[in-house]
């Protein structure tokens, strides 16, 4: 029997999705040293990218869980000598419960699921970052109960993380706006696929207008410094500030997946002020991947 993976926020359905948060919820309230339900399990995680909250949230969670987390870097393993990712799978996925992979490559995650015997998770890729979802997602329905229905709006990068709000869009039935300048569009498939809950602006303030929630990433992610005075050009007029927060709804939470950068893609009073949830989004990772490892291995 194929193992259920977490690749992409559209492989949960609708009610899996909530499910999965409310019990993020209960993890996070309900802290009991006794409860570990995946005791003598093993989950590898491959990094090809840096990470502070991938890394410790898995970690720890698997600590918490009774369980073990193991480190893989490329540099470390035959992976990164060109071993073929179909031979890496099934060896790796043979000795341990659940494969977590943070890389560049969409693709490379796709391929271990394939091949894989355990469980495959999406720590990020290019393309997508679907459990950094899952904990925004946590820290809006704590703050203001379910989002169906509601208006979220991001600002700046077409990156993974604007795929993945397309694709939350779609399982929890909210709308998104997407401010974003042109030459910087999220993939035109993706949005196609939501069909019609996404509108793109070239206009932060009338995006965020009547929002519920207001989301930003840095303007050049990992692996696109290089591009970064480019962007910052690009993107000057798509800043997260006092005004945009004053067009969205008096009540709007404002998110930043982080690290940020005060004052390039949000100002600092916006990100260290009282609408700001983004610190509780971050300590969600925690909860949120308890939660998703329960999911996938009990």
């Amino acid at each position: 029997m194929q193992p259920k993976h977490f690749i992409s926020l559209l492989d949960l359905t609708s009610d899996e999705f909530r499910r999965l948060i409310h019990r993020a919820k209960e993890l996070k309230t309900n802290k009991d040293p006794d409860f570990q339900p995946l005791k003598g399990q093993v989950l590898a995680m491959i990094f090809e990218k840096s990470s502070t909250r991938t890394r410790i949230s898995f970690a720890t969670g698997m600590a918490q869980f009774g369980g073990n987390a193991l480190f893989l870097s490329p540099r470390d393993i035959q992976l990164g000598r060109g071993e073929p990712l179909e031979d890496s799978a099934k060896v790796i996925s043979s000795m341990v419960d659940c494969i977590m992979l943070r890389t560049h490559s969409h693709e490379m995650v796709t391929t271990f699921a394939k091949y894989s015997s355990v469980p495959v998770i999406n720590g990020l890729t290019d393309l997508l970052h679907p459990c950094q979802l899952l904990a925004d997602m946590q820290a809006f329905f704590e703050h203001r109960g379910d989002i169906e229905g509601k208006m979220v709006t991001w600002v700046g990068d077409g990156n993974n993380m604007c795929h993945s709000y397309i694709n939350a869009a779609r399982v929890l039935n909210f709308k998104l706006n997407i401010a974003c300048p042109e030459g910087y569009y999220p993939k035109q498939t993706i949005v196609d696929n939501a069909k019609g809950r996404v509108h793109i602006f070239n206009s932060t303030e009338a995006a965020a207008e009547n929002s519920d929630l207001i989301v930003t990433d840095v303007w050049a992610s990992m692996g696109q410094e290089g591009e970064q005075k480019k962007r910052e050009l690009a993107f000057k007029d798509f800043q997260v500030t006092k005004n945009t927060m004053n067009a969205a709804n008096s009540d709007a939470l404002f998110m930043h997946c982080l690290p940020a950068h005060r004052n390039k893609e949000v100002t600092a009073e916006v990100i260290d002020g009282s609408q700001s949830v983004v610190f509780d989004a971050a300590e969600n990772r925690l909860h949120a991947q308890k939660a998703l490892l329960e999911f996938l291995l009990c």
